[in-house]
């Protein structure tokens, strides 16, 4: 049975608010990606219940890089926390092919009915958490979080009032590979809405960006426009794409298939679709 002693403030480094979200339960699961909030999840939770008692689940389809897959386990590998792979199936879904601003609940709908039925028995977990935290439960773009709450899944950095900036710092101070990575939203955010999300379309955005990592453009959001590839990088690397990497920058979006790229003068836009659509309705 789970356990019902209070969890003491700052266990294992861990803020009393984040420690108390993880009471009552023996067996977790986490919803992980490698991203700094999953992954801050993850070992808040392993230092609370013990690494043994917590697993990563690791949604993988197209939507996926190959090299966050690779990221995740490496993440997980650090904190000393298995990985469970799940494969999703949300391309088979009409509903998230449309691409509609709601694509994002149909995908996390997809991952976390995969984990109830096909791992919360199987590995005796008493719940399943992911990592939204505060400033994500206060975005308008966020449809994903209606998933969460229709699963149960917890939420303990949102509940714990941790924002980004505080997630951030947590990773940091317990060393966690992934503190200063960039956000890395899924692959299908690259598709405009209402444009079908296709596998060949997620396979080639993912080509551009891994060839323009490979360039030193470490933080780069390949938009897909048909055969026009929309490039979102920081003003900084604006500038080095437009100079000295023109020519291997060019190289790399037609070598991903598309026949033009283009430069953003706007630069990195979060959630720049979603937000463009709600606005306007």
């Amino acid at each position: 049975m789970p356990s019902s002693s209070p969890v003491p403030p700052d266990r294992d480094g861990v803020p009393g608010p984040l420690a108390r979200c993880f009471e009552g339960i023996e067996r977790l699961g986490v919803a992980f990606s490698g991203g700094v909030d999953s992954s801050v999840v993850l070992a808040a939770a392993a230092r609370t219940l013990g690494a043994s008692r917590v697993t990563a689940v690791l949604g993988v389809s197209p939507s996926l890089p190959a090299s966050e897959r690779v990221a995740a386990h490496d993440v997980a590998a650090h904190v000393g926390v298995r990985v469970l792979e799940v494969a999703t199936r949300e391309g088979d879904n009409p509903a998230y092919r449309a691409n509609g601003p709601d694509r994002c609940f149909h995908c996390k709908d997809e991952l976390f009915q995969r984990i109830d039925d096909d791992v919360v028995q199987a590995h005796g977990l008493d719940a399943v958490a992911y990592g939204e935290n505060a400033d994500d439960a206060r975005r308008p773009d966020r449809p994903g979080s209606r998933a969460a709450a229709a699963h149960r899944v917890l939420r303990p950095l949102a509940d714990a009032g941790m924002d980004k900036a505080q997630v951030r710092a947590l990773a940091r101070a317990w060393a966690l590979p992934c503190a200063d990575k960039p956000a890395a939203p899924c692959l299908a955010s690259r598709i405009p809405h209402h444009q079908e999300v296709t596998p060949a379309k997620l396979a080639q955005v993912e080509s551009a960006e891994a060839a323009l990592h490979a360039l030193g453009l470490p933080d780069v959001r390949v938009r897909h426009h048909g055969e026009i590839a929309r490039l979102e990088l920081h003003p900084e690397d604006l500038l080095r794409a437009a100079g000295e990497l023109r020519p291997e920058v060019l190289s790399a979006v037609r070598g991903a298939g598309f026949r033009w790229a283009t430069l953003d003068l706007a630069g990195m836009q979060s959630g720049a679709f979603t937000l463009e659509v709600l606005q306007r309705g």
